[in-house]
């Protein structure tokens, strides 16, 4: 018997996802696969993209390479660009396409020879103050790039810091820093990230770039009729009771109050679920509600089964999915929908396409 922990992947959804955001964008939309697809498998999600999507983007050349490798012939644009020169002769033979955010990346392209018909993604810091040139500098970049000869285009782009939040004036500032930096500039334009996509219309300009909401999990605190794409799954392996004044696990973190009926599930941190989850974090046991008691271990936790007569050994538990939100799970943690989906691990990806 093999351990009855697996994280399914809903290649529907996936495409469901992609769709949506491609609609609202009204333009071209990258689905966003760096780290491994948010733990969802790059390669098999950029095959069931491939035949409608118009691109995909990556952190790094190494996993970009690993999707021209799979077969993957659409655009892939480098988000993080380039961190040697050399690695600007393998952008050229794979007809990648690489931003440039710092001054050592325009020396490359600059200073090597034999290198020709780059796609260049500019970006420009309108206030994230992360990556990107400053909007004074952006002009003086733009032209440096191009007198090289070495360039084709170049499309614009920055990314918003709190777009996820639609109170802060933050975005309309960053919009239009970004609009006045770029102002003259011959090149397209890349503005919106997952939530930009969701919830800000005025900034739906050129590429859209779909990560997070390509799996299902809502940035925003609005509903998008997103469906999630991975489920976190296992089972309840054995079953124990706990009497009243028991402490339950590492550090006695939950003391039963009355007689509890215990679940163990053959799920821990070394998979990916958060240590950090606390009691009362929402689990889902043969389709109906329960929740996590005790501390998280590294290969099991466990689960609270008393008002469920009917669950026992071998009863489905799923930890976030189509029953559960991995937004909960994350608030509950103290963690992003991001930092879980990517940490899954040890347990096999099966995949779906319905």
């Amino acid at each position: 018997m093999t351990r009855p922990s697996q994280a399914m992947i809903d290649l529907g959804a996936l495409r469901h996802n992609y769709l949506l955001a491609r609609r609202l964008q009204d333009g071209p939309t990258l689905a966003v696969l760096k780290a491994n697809a948010y733990g969802h498998g790059s390669v098999e999600c950029a095959q069931a993209l491939a035949d409608i999507a118009d691109g995909f983007a990556v952190a790094f050349l190494a996993e970009a390479l690993t999707l021209r490798e799979a077969g993957i012939t659409l655009p892939i644009v480098l988000l993080e660009g380039v961190f040697h020169a050399d690695e600007l002769e393998q952008v050229q033979a794979h007809n990648l396409w690489t931003v440039v955010h710092h001054e050592a990346q325009v020396r490359m392209i600059e200073q090597l020879g034999d290198v020709h018909g780059l796609r260049v993604w500019l970006k420009v810091d309108s206030g994230m103050h992360r990556v990107g040139f400053r909007p004074d500098m952006v002009a003086d970049i733009y032209k440096r790039l191009l007198v090289t000869g070495k360039v084709m285009d170049i499309t614009f782009m920055t990314h918003f810091a709190r777009a996820d939040e639609p109170d802060s004036g933050t975005t309309e500032t960053q919009l239009a820093v970004f609009e006045a930096a770029v102002e003259g500039l011959a090149g397209g334009r890349s503005i919106c990230n997952s939530a930009g996509i969701l919830e800000w219309p005025e900034a739906r300009q050129g590429w859209g770039r779909a990560g997070i909401l390509l799996y299902g999990a809502d940035p925003t605190p609005f509903e998008h009729a997103l469906q999630p794409v991975m489920s976190l799954q296992s089972e309840v392996f054995a079953v124990r009771t706990l009497l009243p004044g028991e402490a339950l696990g590492y550090g006695g973190t939950f003391v039963a109050e009355e007689l509890v009926r215990v679940g163990l599930v053959a799920v821990g941190y070394a998979d990916g679920y958060p240590r950090r989850a606390p009691n009362g974090t929402p689990v889902s046991i043969d389709g109906q509600p329960s929740r996590l008691i005790g501390r998280v271990s590294m290969d099991m936790l466990t689960v609270d089964l008393t008002h469920l007569p009917d669950a026992g050994i071998g009863s489905k538990v799923e930890l976030w999915g189509k029953h559960v939100d991995v937004n909960a799970v994350a608030n509950a943690a103290g963690t992003i929908s991001y930092e879980l989906m990517c940490n899954v691990k040890r347990v096999p990806l099966v995949y779906q396409s319905e």
